[in-house]
């Protein structure tokens, strides 16, 4: 699965900061008082909207976008993996083998079992 999308998103300077609207996903608005918090919140806004999503929308070609006057377009990335990361902490309960005399080691020094496989499965996924 591809992680890392990339919404247009039109972006209405108000008095204070920007309001922010995606057009490919349907009721994604937000906003921000500067426009670095305005990308974070759009990003934000993306992964909520997308969060129970089996499959993301595919995202528009920003020039075929034509947003009113003093309105602009920006391209927003979202990263999905990123996003579950910081969301979801949950612990999952997985059962395993591993050999007795195995076992029997890694208890007398005291390895955390969940740590060791945790570690693990980032190396091997690539995962920082």
């Amino acid at each position: 699965m591809k992680n890392i999308r990339y919404y247009p998103a039109i972006f209405h300077p108000e008095e204070v900061g920007y309001s922010v609207s995606v057009p490919d996903i349907a009721g994604c608005c937000t906003q921000g008082d500067t426009l670095d918090e305005a990308v974070e919140m759009a990003q934000d806004a993306i992964g909520l909207m997308l969060e129970d999503c089996a499959e993301f929308p595919t995202p528009s070609d920003p020039a075929r976008l034509h947003p009113e006057a003093g309105d602009f377009v920006v391209v927003v990335p979202f990263d999905a993996l990123a996003f579950k990361r910081q969301r979801d902490n949950r612990a999952v309960k997985k059962t395993l083998s591993i050999p007795s005399w195995l076992n029997e080691e890694a208890e007398a020094a005291h390895i955390n079992f969940s740590g060791v496989l945790q570690e693990a499965l980032k190396k091997k996924l690539n995962i920082g």
